[in-house]
């Protein structure tokens, strides 16, 4: 979201943080940009070009004897660095980890000096708001959210892409009249909100309106906007176990529990996922959760289980179905599913055995084949290959 704008209007940008600048007596910006989005640094230089050459950045602007000028950083794409703390430490050029607070940034920020931090969708409001007042801004969302938030719609739905919405708008209008509901005439399982580290939200609440309070309330969390849908053929554990691998990832290891607690949660999930889960697995994971939330040092940390918590409240059967009964619901997990071919169905063209890559399937031209489920691989290739869906996972 924030690479659109920047790429799109970075002058809008560069604006608001002038103004930010000039309203707490700041004389030095900094936009701290990955490196990955080529696109947005170059125009982002070409804009910060513009705004020098026409007098609005540098020194005396408009003869009023402010001075004020912007620098680009680029980082490395690290996770973490979307804390603030760990993004001024990478600023100055060190490895990106988080600082303990206090002292807070508007005291004892970059370079020690005083700080403040906001994301490019805040700034980019900014213009907006002086120019049409705050009264309009506030015509738009809730009594206590108020203005539009764009999201990343993405997952399981028909039209993915950029949404902006005013907040307080419903799940069920994002996903279904903006994004064109689910493909594939599938249902409707999870919304996951607010990036890597957000909450997973079943269909219950699809009528909740969308402000910061409510997705906190029932579990999730705004975060950096990210919306990703499910349908009914996602493991919800197999999803929240990719969230956290993601996480395990991009710990900085600076605190125990955040470097070494999500990598025992991670090795948890696998367990359950591999079909090797004990019903303590189950107590042990929420324990864990709380106890990672309360001690981590920044927000990675203290977010990184709200997947697993979230789909341990909603989905708990599916965690219970994969412990006590070795079954993936959705047919997922590939150790504890198996294939069969349906002999009423199947008419012995031997397509999928010719298919099949490790021969694991037998049978004579036109009579019913059987999968050896010692060899099979459970790679797929013979539901692909199936023209009359003889296949099943089960």
């Amino acid at each position: 979201m924030d690479r659109s704008v920047l790429e799109g209007d970075p002058h809008a940008v560069l604006e608001a943080m002038a103004i930010a600048g000039y309203a707490i007596g700041a004389s030095k910006g900094y936009i701290y940009v990955r490196a990955e989005y080529p696109i947005a640094v170059e125009r982002l230089k070409i804009a910060i070009g513009q705004a020098r050459e026409y007098g609005l950045l540098g020194e005396d602007i408009f003869g009023t004897g402010f001075n004020f000028d912007i620098d680009i950083r680029l980082g490395a794409g690290a996770f973490v660095c979307g804390e603030e703390t760990a993004l001024l430490t990478s600023i100055e050029g060190n490895r990106g980890e988080p600082r303990n607070k206090p002292p807070f940034p508007a005291n004892k920020g970059l370079f020690q000096k005083p700080t403040i931090i906001n994301n490019v969708e805040t700034l980019a409001n900014i213009p907006q708001i002086i120019m049409k007042g705050a009264d309009w801004f506030s015509s738009m969302g809730t009594e206590d959210s108020k203005g539009t938030k764009v999201f990343a719609l993405g997952g399981a739905i028909n039209n993915t892409g950029l949404v902006e919405i005013p907040l307080g708008t419903t799940l069920r209008h994002i996903i279904y009249d903006i994004g064109g509901g689910i493909p594939n005439g599938r249902k409707f399982k999870a919304v996951q909100t607010g990036g890597p580290s957000g909450g997973c939200i079943p269909a219950q609440f699809l009528d909740t309106p969308i402000d910061y309070a409510n997705l906190t309330r029932i579990g999730a969390m705004m975060g950096s906007g990210g919306m990703i849908v499910t349908d009914d053929s996602t493991c919800m554990v197999d999803f929240a176990r990719f969230f956290l691998d993601f996480t395990v990832d991009e710990s900085c290891g600076k605190c125990t529990p955040c470097r070494i607690g999500t990598r025992r949660l991670l090795e948890l999930l696998n367990k359950i996922t591999d079909g090797r889960g004990e019903p303590e697995d189950l107590d042990k994971l929420e324990e864990l959760c709380y106890y990672i939330k309360a001690n981590a040092l920044c927000a990675l940390g203290q977010t990184a289980p709200n997947p697993v918590l979230s789909t341990l409240k909603y989905f708990r059967d599916e965690y219970e179905a994969h412990v006590y009964e070795k079954r993936c619901p959705a047919g997922v997990c590939k150790n504890l599913m198996h294939y069969e071919i349906q002999p009423d169905v199947c008419r012995g063209c031997t397509a999928c055995a010719r298919k099949c890559p490790v021969g694991a399937i037998s049978g004579t031209v036109k009579q019913p084949h059987t999968i050896d489920v010692n060899k099979c691989i459970k790679c797929g290739a013979c539901i692909e290959t199936c023209r009359f869906n003889a296949i099943v996972k089960k």
